[in-house]
């Protein structure tokens, strides 16, 4: 685990490279974030404010000023590159919900009783954006599974997907189910073998994940970061 980790270059640098003009891979950095973590803004947004459009034009407003620079300051000593993010999506719901409130107390009548714009707002949740946070890591994972199995031709995604959505069949009917689907013959003992390194490779991918997001990838670090996201359990030895 030492090994893979120390090879694993964090979100951090792929933020500063992203806010150095003169990089020549400045456009790419960029895309890379916003492609990568479009979803989790997207989903954070959306659950906090609950309105697809003020969800995309939050969104809008932060893929602006990540291209235009803003973030090129962001410290990476100062912790986890989801906490970077989270405040960054903090400030900038709130900031809508204010001028939300704004506009629509300017259009309203004037009236004693009319709610002050700082009191008119709901600060978002943190637990929705761990939610948005985790529900990501887990379908980056199960995409890069999925890639895998298209360029090695071991089907780890297929069984495990399968083993997902048929949680209560037994090893043989698990093998008919993944025979069908890969529309080859899988015996019960093949597929318990293939499942338990299905498990393990997810395992792996998840654990890499984890250490990108992190300022400094120790195990113990991504230990604890799987721990407080709830998924150790994907990870744990002997699983």
């Amino acid at each position: 685990m030492d090994d893979r980790l120390s090879r694993i270059d964090t979100l951090w640098s792929v933020v500063q490279q992203a806010h150095r003009q003169d990089a020549t891979q400045f456009s790419a950095a960029q895309q890379q974030m916003l492609d990568r973590y479009g979803g989790a803004v997207r989903r954070y947004a959306l659950a906090s404010l609950r309105d697809p459009d003020a969800a995309d034009e939050v969104f809008q407003e932060f893929a602006l000023k990540f291209v235009r620079g803003d973030y090129g300051q962001a410290d990476p000593t100062k912790g986890r590159f989801r906490s970077f993010l989270k405040t960054s999506l903090y400030h900038l719901i709130v900031d809508y919900q204010r001028r939300r409130a704004k506009q629509q107390k300017q259009a309203g009548p004037l009236m004693d009783d009319t709610p002050e714009v700082a009191n008119s707002y709901e600060a978002p949740s943190d637990a929705e954006f761990l939610k948005s946070w985790r529900a990501d890591l887990l379908a980056r994972v199960w995409q890069a599974l999925e890639r895998e199995e298209l360029t090695t031709g071991k089907p780890y995604h297929t069984v495990l997907r399968m083993r997902v959505e048929h949680p209560d069949v037994r090893s043989p009917e698990l093998a008919e189910i993944v025979s069908s689907v890969l529309k080859k013959d899988i015996n019960a003992g093949a597929i318990r073998v293939t499942l338990h390194r299905a498990r393990e490779r997810f395992g792996d991918l998840l654990i890499d994940e984890v250490a990108n997001t992190l300022t400094d990838a120790t195990p113990d670090a991504v230990e604890q970061e799987l721990i407080d996201l709830d998924l150790w359990q994907y990870c744990k030895p002997n699983s």
